[in-house]
């Protein structure tokens, strides 16, 4: 905050700590680093972005993007990059509901319902667990809610050919590359 205090520009601060929180996923994905690393780098990375929030919103650098409900599907337990994803999220302007991780599917639903979400973010890192990603819009299709959110995929096994055989509207590589292609599938 003292850096704040002086003049620092909050945008510029938070696209340094996301580049930072980048490069931290890439150096744990090459097992540089290992959990409690990453751990306390996201740790640090949400203390700073409390800190920063107000100064965004002052700055006018927080138009709200859009709204997400995120979660890791049923059976799996791994968050850490849906971790970093929200995180990277909410420094880029949107609301993120953060559901954990062993997130049943109609969950994911019935907290985008809540939330009054435009997307379905749905993490799978284990290629027995991937299946949840297609049940969960299975799931919307039965309700007739289909058409209410844009379902957005990711996780190691994933791939766009994966999305493409679901009917998911966004695979989403990596972390740094979900704002921008979620900010560009709200515009069509």
């Amino acid at each position: 905050s003292k850096l704040l205090e002086e003049g620092a520009d909050p945008l510029q601060m938070i696209e340094a700590l996301t580049e930072t929180m980048t490069r931290v996923g890439d150096l744990f994905a090459k097992l540089e680093i290992f959990l409690p690393e990453i751990m306390m780098a996201g740790d640090a990375l949400a203390a700073v972005v409390k800190v920063l929030g107000p100064y965004l919103d002052a700055a006018g650098g927080r138009e709200l993007k859009g709204k997400i409900v995120l979660g890791v599907v049923k059976g799996d337990l791994h968050e850490i990059g849906k971790n970093i994803v929200k995180l990277i999220l909410e420094t880029n302007g949107f609301e993120v509901k953060d559901l954990g991780y062993d997130v049943d599917p109609l969950d994911f639903i019935k907290e985008a319902e809540a939330m009054g979400a435009d997307f379905i973010g749905v993490s799978s890192l284990m290629t027995t667990t991937m299946p949840g990603q297609k049940e969960i819009i299975e799931l919307l299709k039965e309700k007739g809610l289909r058409n209410k959110y844009r379902v957005v995929i990711g996780g190691a096994p994933t791939s766009q050919l994966w999305a493409e055989q679901i009917g998911a509207d966004l695979y989403c590589r990596d972390a740094k590359s979900a704002p921008d292609l979620m900010t560009e599938l709200m515009q069509n």
